[in-house]
C-alpha cells in the first residue's frame, strides 16, 4: 500500500489509484500528489486490495485500470454502484474499447495511457466540479454511441424501453432510439424509483410520458409518445394491476 499526503485546500478529494502495473501506479500517485485539489492518494495493485481500502468508506475519487487480473476495473465500478455514496470514478486504460460502457457507469472521465499530467489535471477538475454540483441520480445520464461518437441522453427523455436480447433499445420522446447493453430486468429495477414501470416482459414505460391507458376485452395497453406518433404497448396481465395502482398514486 502506498500513501502520499498533500496540502488540503477546501473540497480536496481523497483518492485511490488501482492498477496492477507498478510503474503506472507509482506515476499516478506521484502526479496526483502534486495536485492541491487532492487531499491524499492511496494505491492498490488488485481489485481485492482496492475493495479493502474502499470498505473503509473515506475514498471520494477512484482511478481504475480497466484490464486487471481477477476483478477488472469495470467489475469494481459495478460494485461501487451499490454503495450508498459511491466515489467518483475515472477509468484508466491503454485503449478506448470500453469507453461507452464506462460512461454508462457515470464515470467522470476516461484516461488513455500513457498519462499526460495536463490531461490528468483535467480529470481532477471534472471530479471536483462533480463533487461541488448538486447531486443527481446516478443513472440520470445515459451514454450512447452514435457513429463512433459517445453522446448522452437524459433518462427523463426516454418514453419507453424495449428488450432486445442482452441489450435494450431506448425510445426517446422527440423521436429516434438508442441501443445500450444492459438487461431489461436490471434496468427496470434500477429505474423504478425514477418513475419507470415494467408493463411486459419486453417493455418498460416512463409513467411521466404516459398519455393513455386502454382496457378492451379484458386486455390493457398504454400509449406513449415517440416523435410525432403515439406508440401502443401491450400490458401483460400480471403487470396490469400494479400499473393501475401506480397511475392512481401519481394522480393523487
Amino acid at each position: 500500500m502506498i500513501e502520499r499526503q498533500a496540502s488540503v485546500p477546501p473540497r480536496a478529494l481523497r483518492a485511490l489509484v488501482v492498477d496492477d502495473e507498478q510503474p503506472v501506479l507509482d506515476e499516478l500517485v506521484w502526479l496526483l500528489g502534486r495536485d492541491d485539489r487532492i487531499a491524499s492518494v492511496r494505491a492498490a495493485r488488485s481489485g481485492a486490495e482496492a475493495l479493502r481500502v474502499l470498505d473503509e468508506g473515506d475514498i471520494e475519487l477512484v482511478f481504475l485500470d480497466v484490464a486487471m487480473p481477477g476483478l477488472s476495473g469495470l467489475e469494481i465500478a459495478r460494485l461501487l454502484g451499490r454503495f450508498r455514496t459511491p466515489p467518483r470514478i475515472v477509468f484508466v486504460t491503454a485503449h478506448d474499447a470500453h469507453a461507452v460502457e464506462a460512461f454508462e457507469m457515470n464515470a467522470v472521465d476516461y484516461l488513455l495511457k500513457p498519462i499526460r499530467e495536463e490531461r490528468l489535471r483535467e480529470s481532477v477538475r471534472r471530479a471536483c466540479a462533480d463533487a461541488d454540483s448538486t447531486p443527481v441520480a446516478s443513472d440520470d445520464r445515459i451514454a450512447v454511441e452514435l457513429g463512433g461518437v459517445t453522446r448522452f441522453v437524459s433518462r427523463a427523455s426516454v418514453s419507453y424501453v424495449e428488450a432486445q436480447g442482452d441489450y435494450v433499445r431506448l425510445h426517446v420522446v422527440d423521436g429516434g432510439s438508442h441501443l445500450i447493453r444492459t438487461p431489461l430486468t436490471t434496468l427496470a429495477e434500477e429505474w423504478e424509483e425514477a418513475g419507470f414501470a415494467r408493463v411486459h416482459r419486453s417493455h418498460v414505460v416512463n409513467l411521466a410520458h404516459l398519455r393513455e391507458l386502454r382496457v378492451q376485452s379484458g386486455r390493457s395497453s398504454v400509449l406513449v409518445p415517440v416523435g410525432d406518433e403515439l406508440v401502443e404497448i401491450q400490458v401483460a396481465r400480471r403487470h396490469a394491476r400494479a400499473l393501475r395502482e401506480l397511475i392512481h398514486e401519481r394522480a393523487l
